[in-house]
């Protein structure tokens, strides 16, 4: 493979039309010119300058050389001016992973202001429901995502995790609830009701904070409805087809038909964390988009 260092030392001394002015303007001795242009004659093996009275001119082959090296000097300056753009946030892709719930209340605004101020920037977003979010950024398919954090499961080495909010469960019962006159509720209360299910699939992150919950507070929830949305829980709960326990994140379109009511003893609560790859946690867009998500989380 040829030196590409070599082959611009001799574009400089072909423009230049010497060896003395090709040193003169690199900053170079005209000995150090001389052995690059005998090192890359060696590579090629053959001749790529003659002499052309006090100067030297190219050969066949120093010619087509210098061709190339034009180009390749213009590609690498591109390449440069992007890996500077690259690095300034000025553009790149940057890939997300988020769970439903966090694409209704955090996702959107975090978008809408890390596209403001990186509009270069590329955004690759996708639903990883039902799957866990942080698998993808372990697995080094994803730049960030936002997980439900779990103490019990360790995360990879070379990923950072970042707090965002703890979201609280709520009750929600039909109105006119023999339960609705309370403002808050302990979680025992409801042992004896019917269950409506919000949460797909049944058995996932969410599923085992909430029925951990009601584990310590002595039973075991009875789910009559599985639906796989919150929405449509609401609306099944409005029905009188039961009482569902919903995070409050999940509540942010609520159904005329039901109340809320918070919880407590104990009051379920999930943890949202955000996942970067600390390959990544360096670029201007990852860290802006982590920012924008805190401060929609705080908001």
């Amino acid at each position: 493979m040829l030196d590409v260092r070599r082959l611009q030392v001799l574009r400089a001394v072909v423009n230049s039309g010497s060896v003395t002015a090709a040193a003169t303007n690199l900053g170079y001795t005209p000995s150090a010119i001389s052995q690059q242009i005998a090192a890359l004659e060696r590579e090629t093996g053959v001749a790529l300058l003659e002499r052309n009275g006090r100067g030297v001119r190219p050969t066949a082959a120093g010619m087509l050389l210098t061709e190339h090296a034009a180009h390749i000097g213009t590609r690498l300056a591109e390449a440069e001016t992007a890996l500077a753009d690259l690095r300034a946030g000025i553009t790149g892709r940057v890939a997300v992973r988020y769970f439903s719930t966090a694409g209704v209340a955090l996702v959107p605004p975090a978008l809408a202001r890390v596209r403001r101020e990186h509009p270069g920037v590329r955004v690759d977003l996708k639903l990883i429901d039902p799957e866990d979010p942080l698998i993808e950024v372990e697995r080094g398919k994803a730049d960030l995502a936002i997980f439900i954090h779990r103490t019990t499961r360790p995360v990879s080495p070379g990923v950072r995790t970042f707090h965002l909010l703890d979201d609280p469960y709520q009750a929600v019962l039909p109105r006119g609830h023999r339960l609705a006159a309370k403002r808050v509720l302990d979680l025992a209360d409801l042992a004896d009701e019917p269950w409506v299910s919000g949460e797909w699939p049944p058995h996932g992150p969410c599923s085992r904070i909430l029925f951990d919950a009601c584990a310590a507070a002595g039973f075991s929830p009875d789910v009559v409805v599985e639906s796989e949305d919150y929405a449509s829980a609401q609306g099944f709960v409005a029905a009188g087809l039961g009482i569902a326990v919903i995070p409050r994140m999940g509540l942010g379109s609520r159904h005329p038909g039901v109340v809320v009511r918070r919880l407590r003893k104990p009051e379920p609560v999930r943890v949202i964390h955000a996942a970067v790859r600390e390959s990544s946690s360096e670029h201007p867009a990852v860290v802006g988009l982590l920012t924008a998500l805190r401060d929609a989380a705080a908001a």
